[in-house]
């Protein structure tokens, strides 16, 4: 009897991938804080993570019709990312709200650090009972 980890692990593999993604974005923004005419962008993690799943048994990799398509790996590419609307527009065109990304960031991280302790203990838990415990 084999194991299917999609059942197993659910939704946290993706949910993962996603945050990660996300975090890039994030940290991005913040790297860019002081750039003039910089847009702060986001990822809507719910869309992206449902989008996602719909494209079919929790995968996120893309599949080519045709040699000459160019795509990116699996998701988060440009077209994820939207911009940010500043609360308060900066007199330099930058929209990076330090505050704003700091608060995210760390949503973010907390939440990957949830999926990542989640998938520990399922990943715990298969051990155990691959070994009969």
């Amino acid at each position: 009897m084999s194991i299917n980890f999609e059942n197993a692990l659910g939704i946290h593999e993706q949910a993962l991938q996603v945050r990660a993604q996300r975090a890039e974005v994030l940290a991005n923004n913040l790297t860019n804080v002081d750039t003039p005419n910089y847009k702060a962008r986001d990822i809507d993690f719910r869309k992206v993570l449902s989008d996602s799943m719909d494209m079919g048994e929790g995968s996120l990799a893309m599949n080519t019709t045709n040699g000459r398509h160019q795509l990116s790996e699996g998701f988060g590419g440009d077209g994820d990312a939207m911009y940010r609307v500043p609360n308060q527009p900066s007199i330099d065109g930058n929209t990076v709200e330090e505050h704003v990304e700091h608060a995210e960031y760390m949503r973010n991280s907390l939440q990957f650090q949830a999926s990542f302790t989640f998938l520990n203990s399922k990943f715990k838990g298969l051990m155990n009972a691959i070994r009969g415990e």
